[in-house]
Formats: C-alpha cells, sequence, structure tokens
C-alpha cells in the first residue's frame, strides 16, 4: 500500500534536484552569450493575393548549433523533421491532465489563435545535454530587450521570449507530464537576459488583491512565493504545456511580484485574454495569482 507513495515521492525528489541542477546550467550558459536573437534566419513572403509564406527557417536549429552549443556541452542535436530521435516524446501530459502532441512551432505553445511576434511559426529544434536531458528549442530570432530598460510599460509580454526550452529530463521512460519529468524554461531579453523555469507552481484562487495573493503564497510555506511578470509570462506563452485550465476563471489577469520602485502600489498583472501587461491598484483590485516553488 504505502509503496507506490514512497516511490512517487523519491521521484518528486530527484526531479526538483534535477530540475534545479539543469537550471543552473542553463543560466549559466545563456549567460555566456552575448547576445541572443539574431541567430539563423526566418524569412516569410507575401504573394500578390496577400497570402504568406515561410520561404527559409533555420532559427531554432542555428540557435543551437551556433550558438547554445558554444557555451554548453551538447551530446547530439535535431532539427524540425527528427525531434524524437533527441528523446523527446511526441506526446505530453500536461498540468491539468490533458495529453497534447508535442508543440512544432513556437506559436503552437501558446494561446490558440493569439499572435506573439514576427517569428511566431519558427519551427522547433532539439538536443540533448551531456547529463540525459532531452531539450526542444522554440526560438524567437526577433526577440526584444528588456522591457524595464526600453520603458515598454504596457506592451505584449511575447515580444520579449527569445529563447524557450521543454525539457524532459529522464527522455521517453516517462511519465511526460508537465510538473513531473517535464518542465519549462524561458529565455527573456536579447541581452542581459532572464531565465525563468516557473514549473512546478500553484494556481491561487481568483479575486485576491495584490497584497492577499502575496499571503496566499506565504501560506503555502516557506517553499514559495509569488511569480514575477517574466514568470507568469512564460506560464501564458505556453498554455498548451501548462493546460487550458491554468488561466481559466481569472478575469481581468494574474497579479505578479514586480513592481516598479516609483510605483510600488500599481504592482503588475498580465491579462489572461491578451498576454497585454498592466499596472493597476494593488489595494481594491481582484485578480488570480501563481505561488512558485522555490
Amino acid at each position: 500500500i504505502t509503496l507506490p507513495s514512497l516511490t512517487g515521492n523519491i521521484n518528486e525528489r530527484t526531479w526538483n534536484t534535477q530540475r534545479k541542477a539543469l537550471y543552473a546550467r542553463m543560466s549559466q550558459a545563456i549567460a555566456l552569450m552575448p547576445s541572443v536573437n539574431g541567430y539563423g534566419k526566418f524569412v516569410v513572403e507575401t504573394d500578390s493575393s496577400g497570402s504568406t509564406s515561410i520561404v527559409e527557417d533555420t532559427a531554432a536549429e542555428a540557435f543551437v548549433t551556433e550558438g547554445l552549443s558554444k557555451v554548453l556541452k551538447i551530446n547530439n542535436i535535431c532539427d524540425a523533421e527528427h525531434l524524437q530521435d533527441c528523446g523527446i516524446s511526441s506526446k505530453i501530459t500536461t498540468s491539468d491532465g490533458s495529453i497534447i502532441s508535442l508543440p512544432l512551432t513556437f506559436l503552437e505553445l501558446g494561446k490558440s489563435g493569439y499572435s506573439l511576434w514576427n517569428g511566431q511559426k519558427t519551427k522547433a529544434a532539439a538536443f540533448e545535454t551531456q547529463n540525459g536531458e532531452s531539450i526542444a528549442v522554440y526560438y524567437n530570432p526577433y526577440c526584444k530587450g528588456d522591457w524595464k530598460k526600453e520603458a515598454r510599460w504596457r506592451d505584449y509580454v511575447g515580444g520579449d521570449f527569445c529563447a524557450n526550452f521543454v525539457f524532459d529530463l529522464n527522455g521517453n521512460k516517462g511519465p511526460n507530464t508537465v510538473g513531473k519529468d517535464i518542465g519549462i524554461m524561458s529565455v527573456l531579453y536579447s541581452t542581459d537576459s532572464s531565465v525563468v523555469m516557473p514549473v512546478p507552481f500553484v494556481r491561487s484562487p481568483q479575486g485576491r488583491t495584490y497584497y492577499d495573493s502575496k499571503k496566499a503564497c506565504k501560506e503555502l510555506g516557506e517553499n514559495h512565493r509569488q511569480a514575477t511578470l517574466d514568470e507568469v509570462g512564460a506560464i501564458y506563452v505556453n498554455q498548451k504545456l501548462m493546460g487550458a485550465t491554468v488561466f481559466s476563471g481569472y478575469s481581468g489577469g494574474v497579479w505578479c511580484s514586480d513592481s516598479l520602485i516609483s510605483t510600488k502600489l500599481n504592482p503588475f498583472h498580465i491579462n489572461e485574454s491578451t498576454g497585454f501587461r498592466y499596472q493597476d491598484y494593488a489595494a481594491d483590485t481582484p485578480y488570480g495569482t501563481f505561488c512558485i516553488q522555490r
């Protein structure tokens, strides 16, 4: 009776340790890159009728071969047509228990029908690390710089994302489930990049002010904290993997822990319908929140 529970606890601890180690290695590697945008080509042509077609797409594969492989030990690199050759499962169980096909383009990671950026349709690539992780790579060669430095207070979060990784800690062994052996890691901003890994996380109820939402995360224990703007953005961009219900019921938005120094009473939230970031009144505006496991 107790053996499955004991085995599950051991797996959870192992995955948590592996996630943290992978995050440390990836963060160090990204920090060594002078810039994370501009790799490869993504060329779209428009015909006389206004229809568009992709005529060249080497962005994600070039990001791995010409950039990431210079600062990270990589065993194998796979193009968009051979992702499974790098140990990536073709089927993934999302955070809410749904089974989906592995997204094949950056656009497929997110909310259906929502445009994120010019490079939105770039095809995925994949690679295997020397430590045995399998990682699918989604890349935006047109990503922007830090929104704080560029004073883009009111803007869509998608354009900040340069690279997104869907990693599998043990290849095809299973359970191939987000929050367990599968997780996401996102790289934001073309220079001085931010690397975030908001998995696993806890979804807090809707209808809390900013102060109450911070309190809700603290009530989960010392191992949880409120998600930052970059982390909530990563959850938004990866909605297919997080599950269809991740933003369900969050009418208006999700509070983030970030606020500008000049406006501490107006922290940021991300609109659940559009992916647009705003600032709002901390004391009297009810939104939802995500609590990240440290």
